[in-house]
């Protein structure tokens, strides 16, 4: 096959790569400019996604992350002699729930294949994999990027693999050790086109797929324990000319080190080039710590891995009314979702975006906007739970799940701005103490006497006073200086210990000072 490729093309049977269009056009914001002009990058991704299951693809070892090493390895796994492999029909279903949510093909006939090579933690001596006919074909992905913009990326394949076991190099300085838990376990692996033309774009594709695979509940995303893993191929090129040489960055495990990886190798590909010299193809790793790719080993074609069809396994064969019955379980996706948020509570794009990224996230908000149809403000509580609400969670480090303050308890804390008993001011407050302890806003607001002073005559007493006791501040009001309204309003608000209706107030010092 030809190196003007971009994406994986060594992994796809011929009669595929016709598929590899490129996106036609680009944005000049996405080109680099080098020391002889302007170059555009061109990138396809694969990304491995561990598929949610309790057993591995081939046998019934358990898949839970973390166990001590070599514990949750079968004879399968191992590769003992005259061990056979039992294909598990939850992954097979997790697959094509994975290729009904990004709009692709199912094939109703798929074949496992054989990939061969060598590796110390490969026991087998080859992967078994699928090849020629994966069981999920062409779809697509719409991504949003945060200026508002959306582009679209187009998927080549999804097909069904075990993955091989981990190398563990720094235990001992002369020896590597095997761990085999991982080994045989269902990855999901996602082929995009080379569509993506930035190192912004791909780790925005990388999250928009991480965002549909945990709505859909088939990959848990979590990058940080290799559960999903992406392989980024990058080449550059002249506006509107073929396809450069291609180098695939191996296994990225997080948004960031995507965009900078990215970001690094086009500059050192354009360096090269510009300085007369020619792209090698080839596979190669990020340092995180440097910020820089470096070589790993040449890249391999298809033919070096000698697939064919596992002897030990007959073709996949499901029916329509299989894939039907899938489909008719999906959840709400996160662009349907984001269209419905706009529709129904009236939230811009970014909010909706925001708040539709995460299943649980787009959960708690809807069960604090709209508790058993009686609405909330929607962008209000938008506000709060982008606002204070993942300031908290991000300062303690939790998931939304371990949140001390439910859903019920910061509606409950809305109400009370809402019909005036504290202040916005002081709700801040009250939401960091129920955070930290757990109670409801109403118990604090009652236990520390937060209710906001809504009393016109008392509050018109207070303001008199310090309209008395500032007079060069009301003249100098009264002589046309606006600004000083804001003085009188801190003055006021810190007489009530921030207790007073601030409208309230603004109203009767605008009545006050005019006279």
């Amino acid at each position: 096959m030809s190196d003007a490729s971009s994406t994986s093309e060594d992994d796809i049977p011929d009669h595929l790569v016709a598929h590899f269009t490129s996106r036609i056009g680009h944005n000049s914001a996405d080109l680099i400019e080098g020391e002889t002009g302007s170059w555009e990058i061109v990138i396809g991704m694969e990304v491995h996604a561990q598929v949610i299951s309790e057993s591995k693809l081939f046998s019934g070892a358990s898949t839970e992350f973390g166990g001590a090493p070599n514990s949750h390895v079968s004879l399968v796994d191992a590769a003992m002699p005259g061990m056979l492999p039992v294909l598990n029909i939850a992954a097979v279903r997790q697959a094509v729930r994975t290729g009904l949510g990004l709009e692709a093909q199912i094939n109703l006939r798929s074949v496992f294949d054989r990939k061969n090579y060598f590796y110390p933690d490969l026991p087998q001596g080859y992967q078994i994999s699928q090849f020629s006919d994966p069981i999920v074909g062409e779809g697509r992905v719409t991504v949003d990027l945060a200026d508002g913009e959306s582009f679209e990326v187009g998927i080549v394949r999804i097909h069904l693999e075990q993955d091989a076991g981990k190398s563990i190099h720094d235990r001992h300085p002369t020896r590597t050790y095997i761990d085999l838990n991982r080994s045989g376990v269902a990855l999901m692996e996602i082929v995009s086109k080379p569509d993506i033309r930035s190192g912004e774009e791909a780790a925005a594709y990388l999250a928009k797929l991480r965002s549909i695979l945990r709505y859909l509940g088939t990959c848990d995303g979590n990058m940080q324990e290799g559960s999903m893993r992406a392989d980024v191929n990058v080449s550059v090129r002249r506006p509107g000319e073929d396809l450069g040489t291609r180098c695939e960055i191996k296994n990225v495990n997080s948004l960031r080190s995507v965009r900078e990886a990215v970001d690094y190798e086009a500059r050192r590909q354009i360096e090269i080039l510009e300085e007369g010299g020619e792209i090698d193809q080839e596979t190669r790793l990020f340092d995180a710590d440097r910020g820089e790719t470096r070589s790993m080993r040449s890249k391999e074609e298809a033919h070096d891995y000698r697939y064919f069809p596992d002897p030990d396994l007959l073709p996949v064969e499901i029916d329509q009314a299989f894939v039907d019955e899938i489909k008719a379980s999906l959840p709400e996706l996160p662009d349907a979702k984001a269209q419905r948020f706009a529709a129904d509570f009236g939230l811009n794009a970014y909010d909706a975006g925001v708040l539709v990224a995460e299943r649980e996230t787009s959960e708690f908000y809807e069960a604090v906007v709209d508790p058993d149809g009686a609405k909330r403000d929607p962008k209000i509580a938008a506000n709060w739970l982008t606002g204070d609400f993942f300031r908290r969670l991000n300062a303690d480090d939790l998931e939304i799940a371990d949140s001390p303050v439910s859903a019920a308890q910061l509606g409950g804390l809305l109400d009370l701005i809402a019909d005036g008993t504290i202040s916005g001011k002081i709700a801040k407050d009250v939401f960091d103490e129920m955070f930290d302890t757990g109670k409801d806003a109403g118990d604090i607001v009652e236990a520390k006497g937060l209710k906001q002073i809504s009393d016109s005559g008392e509050i018109s007493a207070i303001v008199d006073q310090i309209i008395a006791d500032n007079p060069d501040q009301a003249d100098e009001y009264r002589g046309g200086n606006a600004k000083v309204a804001g003085w009188f309003t801190g003055q006021v608000m810190k007489a009530t210990q921030g207790k007073a209706n601030p409208q309230l107030v603004n109203e009767l010092l605008k009545r006050k000072l005019g006279g």
